[in-house]
């Protein structure tokens, strides 16, 4: 295959036609096949592997784990569904995009799009389920997916089962895009489920414990208080769409079973594409790459749903398993999976890599080597805009959130006290902000400068504009 060179275009290096890297022409070696498996709206640590297996049974999502590497630190650009996949679909951040709602304008012709740099590298392009991405999916030639499923593949794992178990004369790059858990939202609000019935709940002690951060934290920042009682006055369509304001503690241990219920469901899905991935026989020449979109809350500070920073919202299950080559191990490098995704799949398949994705691949870290890359923070963005007005005056705040090894740092552009510092070392449960607090000037200051550094470097004019605001930057 001739070697092409990446061109210049809105400022992004595209391709006009990609190429596979110099070292897999050269070894002749058949580039593997990919299978990227998203969930959507489940939190990461809500699989049996990370949980144990007293309330949630997920034996599919284990099993990668058992074969793979498990990042226990990965996180969601904007804990939201269309900005996430347009993130993940453009390998870019939600402000360069422009998608930081459900709701967007979007010109995906500045962007590389994964689909189609994967189809013009010879690979076969197919997705199945859930898409919320901001380009019609008539538009093949735009996206790259040559084979596309959507709506009944969202609850079924059969469409992208019979696309893997049949005989395939090139490598492929499969997408299966799986509703559940997103559900949860219905099930809040006492609906009928999307994918059918999990049953009725058990008796009140054999029902998941209540969260132990169920309650708001220590020093909360006022738009965030705001904005649960904006959340939770929201009606649309005649119905409150987050009716958890006056959930009694039997109502959130109901929620919480039929969250797990609702996984496992998704694991099932999960499950169906492994085995028709054993019976195709190509298993060990596939990179099986698993994720969310992003979490729910469950419960955490009286959320539910997602939007917000708080880990249960922003923090997202990520495996990456390959039989035969991924060791089994956990690691806690820092990940954004809106931009590290698109890199890395272009790193297991031998494609160059677009010159403007500003993520990392995370192949070395899959394969147990070290991360040539370090990273001291990364960063995730949010615009909270489904919300009631409250005494008249509805808010839209943008906020940003920087994690760092120890620390998380969120600002927003609303409200009196604008940041919160948590240290995720000592206080998992993110009940305390610490921003005000004396002892901690020092930290509070160096993650303002991580903010100010991302975005200077990624042009993110609303993080600039946010942090000249009450700071000493």
């Amino acid at each position: 295959m001739e070697r092409r060179k990446f061109l210049k275009l809105s400022g992004c290096g595209l391709l006009t036609m990609p190429a596979m890297s110099q070292a897999t022409e050269a070894s002749g070696v058949e580039p593997p096949n990919i299978l990227l498996i998203i969930t959507d709206q489940q939190f990461g640590d809500l699989m049996s592997c990370a949980m144990g297996n007293e309330y949630l049974h997920t034996p599919n999502m284990d099993s990668l784990a058992e074969n793979g590497m498990r990042f226990t630190r990965a996180y969601s650009p904007n804990p939201l569904c269309v900005p996430m996949r347009t993130s993940m679909i453009t390998g870019h951040y939600p402000h360069q995009t422009g998608v930081l709602t459900n709701s967007p304008e979007f010109n995906p012709g500045k962007f590389p799009l994964m689909g189609s740099i994967f189809k013009k590298a010879g690979y076969e392009t197919a997705y199945f389920g859930k898409w919320h991405i901001p380009i019609s999916v008539k538009n093949k030639e735009i996206h790259g997916f040559d084979a596309f499923v959507e709506k009944d593949a969202q609850l079924d794992p059969e469409p992208a089962a019979a696309f893997i178990r049949k005989k395939h004369d090139r490598s492929y790059l499969a997408v299966a895009s799986f509703l559940s858990p997103h559900e949860i939202c219905e099930w809040a609000r006492k609906e009928k489920l999307p994918g059918g019935s999990i049953g009725e709940p058990p008796p009140f002690d054999e029902r998941p414990p209540m969260k132990t951060n169920s309650e708001p934290p220590q020093n909360e920042t006022d738009i965030i208080a705001y904005m649960r009682k904006a959340f939770q006055s929201w009606e649309s369509g005649g119905r409150l769409m987050f009716p958890v304001a006056n959930y009694t503690e039997d109502d959130w241990r109901r929620h919480t079973w039929g969250y797990y219920r609702l996984i496992e469901r998704a694991d099932a899905f999960v499950g169906r594409l492994l085995q028709a991935l054993r019976e195709s026989g190509r298993e060990e020449n596939t990179v099986v790459i698993f994720l969310s979109d992003h979490g729910d809350c469950h419960g955490a500070h009286r959320w539910n749903q997602k939007t917000v920073f708080y880990d249960e919202s922003s923090r997202v299950p990520f495996i990456i398993s390959q039989k035969g080559a991924t060791p089994k191990g956990t690691s806690d490098f820092l990940v954004n999976v809106g931009v590290d995704i698109f890199p890395t799949l272009c790193d297991f398949a031998g494609i160059d890599v677009p010159d403007c994705l500003p993520g990392l691949s995370m192949k070395a870290a899959a394969l147990g080597r070290n991360q040539l890359q370090e990273r001291d923070y990364v960063v995730s963005q949010n615009h909270m805009v489904q919300c009631a007005a409250i005494n008249g005056l509805r808010l839209t705040p943008h906020g940003r959130m920087v994690r760092s090894e120890r620390y998380k740092y969120c600002l927003y552009s609303e409200g009196e006290r604008r940041e919160s510092l948590v240290d995720m070392e000592q206080d998992h449960g993110e009940m305390v902000n610490q921003a005000g607090n004396p002892d901690f000037r020092t930290i509070l200051n160096q993650h303002r400068a991580f903010l100010k550094e991302f975005a200077e470097k990624h042009k993110d004019g609303k993080a600039l504009e946010m942090l000249r605001y009450g700071t000493d930057m």
